[in-house]
């Protein structure tokens, strides 16, 4: 099959992060991305079951690996090679068209259930992670045995796979993945009943699937968003942003909402609930900032290494929640549901027809560069979703 492998390479790999800090996209020119040939990957267990990809998003922590840019904190969670991409719209081999819920969780490495109705993202430790008959790997996409969406084909556990409707076309699907991220920071987030205001930095793809889950989800509160490029502000008011303004403007946007003044950088009042989509040390501090004393800020942005002064922090006794791929989730009403199943729910149902315009450009593999280039630019080139489009890939 063909696949788009990522090794362990240091050289290539100091090369991509150099590169693409001097001149972009370079990380997939020189880096350790390699388009090959290789043999599927087998079969961990008889249950698990072989999935071939029709579309595969590109996603930032994807961007930030081929850039050389990870976080060393995932050294010991990766295994080498290993077949990038956990966005995945594909077919099983009896004809079904799936979703992926990529985490490799205790059900997958060890055939246990933290509890009842529990998904891929319910571990109630990280035990699980070093255990079972696959290599080291937090998810599809980063797992040597599993392979990744990047490719003609990979393997994933049963409780991973959810089926799409017909009704649902591939371009939204794809992004199933990515509005479960979304879902599942919403609900962390715990925003309260009513009119409650609440602050999005960012208006990439992440950004833009938070404030539709935001308006689905919470429907009554005020969503101010700080949008960079004309294209994401058009679209942020289309998935329902009540305010949308430039990333310098956010503060004072937040000022305005809530009737509240300022000491120096920081808002006296702010915003109940801010999420960070950027995961930046510039971004983190402005949530914080502009967020309400007692307030909370959800980290949704992955934020590899930062330098942070938190004094505001301790003394606005902020709530900073970090949030990873999706989980089992309290609901408003009081009940319970996989964060997975209800993004999936959503864009069946009321988002399918928004979401898919989000989609902006799809390439084959053989054009790997130029899409990887393409969606580290994607907001400078009126873009947001960049996809491989595996559809008409042939299987050697």
């Amino acid at each position: 099959m063909r696949a788009l492998q990522f090794r362990r390479e240091e050289l290539r790999y100091a090369a991509a992060a150099i590169g693409s800090r001097l001149f972009g996209a370079d990380g997939a020119r020189v880096g350790p991305l390699h388009l090959v040939d290789v043999e599927p990957p087998t079969l961990p267990a008889p249950d698990w079951v072989r999935v071939r990809p029709l579309l595969a998003g590109i996603c930032g922590s994807d961007l930030t690996t081929v850039a050389g840019g990870s976080a060393r904190y995932f050294d010991d969670h990766v295994s080498f090679p290993f077949v990038l991409g956990h966005e995945i719209v594909g077919m099983t081999e009896d004809g079904r068209r799936v979703v992926v819920e990529p985490v490799l969780g205790p059900e997958a490495r060890n055939g246990t259930v933290p509890f009842e109705g529990a998904g891929p993202g319910d571990a109630t430790d990280y035990d699980h992670l070093l255990d079972g008959p696959l290599e080291r790997g937090i998810q599809i996409g980063f797992c040597a045995s599993t392979g990744g969406g990047w490719s003609t084909g990979f393997v994933a556990h049963p409780s991973q796979l959810h089926e799409v409707p017909e009704t649902l076309d591939d371009d939204t699907a794809v992004l199933v993945e990515p509005l479960a991220v979304a879902v599942h920071a919403v609900l962390r987030g715990a925003v309260p009943d009513g009119d409650a205001t609440v602050a999005v930095l960012g208006a990439g793809t992440m950004g833009l699937l938070t404030i539709a889950a935001l308006r689905a989800l919470r429907p009554d509160c005020r969503v101010i968003v700080g949008a960079k490029y004309p294209h994401q502000q058009v679209l942020a008011r289309r998935l329902g942003a009540t305010t949308v303004v430039e990333p310098a403007g956010l503060a004072r946007a937040v000022r305005r909402a809530v009737g509240c003044r300022m000491i120096g950088a920081d808002l006296t009042g702010g915003a109940e609930v801010t999420i960070d989509t950027l995961g930046t040390s510039r971004s983190i501090r402005e949530a914080i900032g502009i967020t309400r004393p007692r307030g909370r800020v959800v980290l949704m942005g992955m934020p590899a290494t930062v330098r942070l002064e938190l004094t505001a922090l301790w003394h606005r006794e902020t709530e900073l929640v970090g949030t990873y791929c999706y989980a089992t989730d309290p609901l408003p009403d009081g009940g319970r549901r996989s964060s997975f199943s209800l993004a999936l729910d959503l864009a069946a149902n009321g988002l399918g027809n928004e979401l898919g315009r989000l989609v902006s450009a799809r390439y084959p593999l053989d054009r790997y560069r130029d899409a990887i280039a393409h969606a580290s630019q994607a907001g400078m080139r009126q873009s947001v979703k960049v996809c491989f489009d595996l559809r008409d890939e042939k299987i050697r």
